[in-house]
Order: C-alpha cells, then sequence, then structure tokens
C-alpha cells in the first residue's frame, strides 16, 4: 500500500504545486484564527481547485461549529475534513452526518496510554492523526514542531488508517518511517522557512527523504 502524505497548512500556489509535484496524497488548508497559516473559506477553495483528481484536499478546523463549517464546505469544497480540536465521537458522527465528508480526528499523543482515547472514535472517524501533545501555553493545538516518542506507536493495530505527525522534517522522516512504519505522515511546519510560510525547496526535500526510506 502506497504511503500517505499530507502537507498541511498550504497557503500559496508555489507550494500547493511544490506539495502536488512531489506525489503529495493529501493537501491540508487551516481554519484555525490563531494560526499563522489561517485561510478564509474562498481563498482555500480557489487553491484547491489544483488538487483537483490528484489530492485530497483536507479543511483542518478546531472545534468549528456548524456555521463555520457550513461556510467551509460551501466555499472550499473539501474532500476531507479534519477535526483537530476536542470534538467527542458524537460531534465526528454529527459533522460526517451534516456534510456527507469523510472525518479525519486529530488526537495529542504523548505516552501510549493516550492512545486509548482512540477506541470511542473507530468506526464513526474514517481516519486517525497522532501528533504531538503542544508544549505548554501554546495556543495551536497542532503545527508546532514538536514531536512525541514515536515508538509508542509500536504494536498499534494495523487496521487503524492513521497519519503521523508533529516535528516531522526532511532530517527525521526516515527516523520515523523506519521506526513505525506509519500508513501516512502530515507534515507542516517542518517544511517551512518562518512560522506559516512554506519553502519549495524543504517540500521537495522531504520527498526526497521520504522516497530514500
Amino acid at each position: 500500500m502506497p504511503l500517505d502524505i499530507k502537507i498541511c497548512g498550504l497557503s500559496t500556489p508555489d507550494t500547493l504545486a511544490a506539495a502536488l509535484d512531489g506525489g503529495a496524497s493529501h493537501v491540508g488548508f487551516i481554519f484555525f484564527a490563531k494560526s499563522p497559516r489561517n485561510l478564509m473559506p474562498a481563498e482555500a477553495g480557489r487553491l484547491r481547485q489544483a488538487a483537483q483528481g490528484r489530492a485530497q484536499a483536507v479543511a483542518v478546523t478546531v472545534d468549528a461549529d456548524d456555521a463555520a463549517l457550513d461556510a467551509i464546505v460551501a466555499d472550499m469544497a473539501p474532500d476531507m475534513l479534519q477535526l483537530h480540536g476536542r470534538e467527542t465521537p458524537a460531534r465526528v458522527a454529527e459533522v460526517k452526518a451534516r456534510h456527507g465528508l469523510p472525518v479525519m480526528k486529530a488526537f495529542s499523543i504523548a505516552e501510549k496510554a493516550d492512545l486509548e482515547k482512540v477506541a470511542p472514535f473507530r468506526g464513526v472517524a474514517d481516519k486517525f492523526l497522532f501528533d504531538a501533545k503542544p508544549p505548554k501555553g501554546a495556543e495551536l493545538p497542532g503545527g508546532n514542531g514538536v514531536s512525541f516518542d514515536w515508538t509508542v506507536l509500536a504494536g498499534l493495530d494495523p487496521a487503524i488508517d492513521y497519519m503521523l505527525s508533529g516535528g516531522l522534517t526532511p532530517q527525521n522522516v526516515a527516523e520515523a518511517i523506519r521506526l513505525v512504519a506509519p500508513p501516512g505522515l502530515d507534515v507542516s511546519s517542518g517544511v517551512e522557512s518562518a512560522p506559516g510560510v512554506k519553502d519549495i525547496g524543504l517540500i521537495a526535500e522531504f520527498f526526497r527523504a521520504v522516497r530514500g526510506a
């Protein structure tokens, strides 16, 4: 099975093109006001047109209400919704039913016990994202450039479809693949030259590192 790769937090045509040309299976657009990667739905809608038929366009939200999700779905037409907040299994089911789209649910991981939170979401969410717990005082639930002990994922039920996220870079992604062979990878700050500024060279380097692994 090919490795899923999501370049997240894209905001310009040239960096989106770099992600698509590199072979991204998913491209992520952020809708969270505190993030330096935040976009308006109409802006993401214009960008995502380039991904049509090439990669899944993912709308990333944090505890978004129905009105915000309605606007994102109407203006962007995402292929998938990523819920990166404190959403419950019931909320995930509501979102899926309301929009008829697959949902990826994100979890903050620091130790093996944190994976127990996944069980109630199995059969509800379509995919999972395992990110590092944010540093103390951080305003963002993801995109903080920190990683967790990837070995806690060893022995995870292979039926769980997930993306590994948090602190991945061109320099360490091969090690992550070697340690846990995740079915998917998600990178954001690891391919940036500054917060929210994606770097075409780093995106290409990330894909080279993955292929080399």
